[in-house]
């Protein structure tokens, strides 16, 4: 996910992209942010980073990038690491492509229009871990949530992960999710199939944030979008 301000002067953090977003989830009462596709942290830290107080549950496939997320965790008592896992949409095993830089991985084979957009994109191993769905383990953290945001940053893989939490999508206020304006994974749904799906669970999109832009010819291929029942 990409909703990460960097400024190189003092300002005020509402005035950054996270600053809003934090702004976003307290207009809200977001108190527990469950986050699939978490990687090393970085969202996690930048939640922190921008005053958000809530619990956050973090989910990781990759053995290095789940190290990583639980060294960088630890020392938060609301930050909670999943053990290592994929999200989709049944329970038992899969393998997961590794790229290069580590964000682009996925479970779904990777198109030429995102080698040829980000060349370090490339997959350059496998790697097997547990599957699981995010219903399967609703019942572990969301005991005193009052208003659950979903975080699904799966690298085409995002329709899976709702497939496999329609409890959790109902109980839900807000999701932010990764969306591709073009195929880059095989198989993938696009962002218009995923904006109606969350429609019809009763969700309106609030807001839009570029992702992950060719910088070839500035052509922007995923957005982040977040979307709120109101």
């Amino acid at each position: 996910m990409h909703f990460i301000g960097i400024e190189a002067f003092r300002y005020d953090t509402s005035a950054t992209q996270f600053g809003r977003f934090s702004n976003v989830l307290e207009t809200f009462g977001i108190d527990l942010i469950l986050g699939v596709g978490a990687n090393e942290g970085q969202f996690g830290e930048s939640l922190r980073a921008s005053g958000y107080k809530g619990d956050i549950v973090s989910f990781e496939p990759l053995k290095l990038a789940h190290h990583n997320l639980l060294k960088i965790s630890k020392r938060d008592p609301h930050w909670h690491v999943h053990p290592i896992s994929a999200v989709g949409d049944r329970i038992g095993e899969v393998e997961v492509n590794v790229s290069e830089n580590s964000v682009s991985s996925s479970i779904l084979p990777m198109l030429s229009s995102h080698k040829q957009a980000a060349p370090k994109a490339s997959y350059i191993g496998k790697e097997t871990c547990d599957l699981i769905t995010l219903d399967s383990v609703r019942s572990i953290y969301q005991v005193d949530a009052k208003s659950v945001l979903l975080k699904i940053d799966t690298q085409g893989y995002e329709w899976q992960v709702l497939d496999g939490a329609n409890e959790t999508i109902s109980m839900a206020r807000g999701v932010l999710i990764e969306m591709s304006l073009i195929p880059l994974y095989e198989g993938q749904k696009l962002w218009q199939d995923i904006t109606h799906r969350l429609e019809s669970e009763g969700f309106t999109l609030w807001a839009l944030q570029p992702a992950f832009i060719n910088p070839a010819n500035g052509r922007t291929l995923q957005l982040d979008g977040l979307f709120f029942r109101l």
